[in-house]
């Protein structure tokens, strides 16, 4: 009698599976990672009596926080590339307004900087964000 041949173990790694989960942490990353960035700034606004809410949709918001760290419209920029975001957020200039929003704490100079660069690309309004003061 001969013997049952042997069979050779399958030796296949299978990485689809593998590719799948990696593929949807990237995706739970990307969603994810600017929900996180918006939650992390924090501003504290100086106060002031007068005071009016902006028309969202001619605005666009450019936030400083105490670290120095600025955001256009909620995206984070770094301060080299500020002046070429605003350009490309403010195309018709004229009807735009574009509203500082500066922690308390944030150096007189950036936010002097940023009201700079907003009246080279002639904007048509310039504001200081503030929250009301209690009375």
């Amino acid at each position: 009698m001969q013997a049952a041949p042997r069979r050779k173990p399958i030796v296949e790694l299978n990485l689809i599976p593998l590719i799948d989960v990696s593929l949807i942490l990237v995706i739970i990353f990307m969603v994810l990672t600017p929900i996180l960035i918006h939650s992390q700034l924090t501003v504290k606004l100086p106060k002031a009596v007068s005071g009016t809410p902006p028309d969202s949709a001619d605005t666009v918001n450019v936030q400083i926080d105490r670290r120095g760290n600025v955001t256009i419209d909620g995206a984070a920029v770094k301060w080299p590339n500020v002046e070429r975001e605003l350009v490309l957020r403010v195309p018709k200039a004229a009807r735009k307004t574009v509203l500082v929003q500066a922690d308390k704490s944030v150096a007189v100079e950036k936010v002097v900087a940023v009201m700079d660069i907003s009246k080279r690309l002639g904007v048509g309004k310039l504001g200081l964000g503030v929250t009301a003061e209690d009375r």
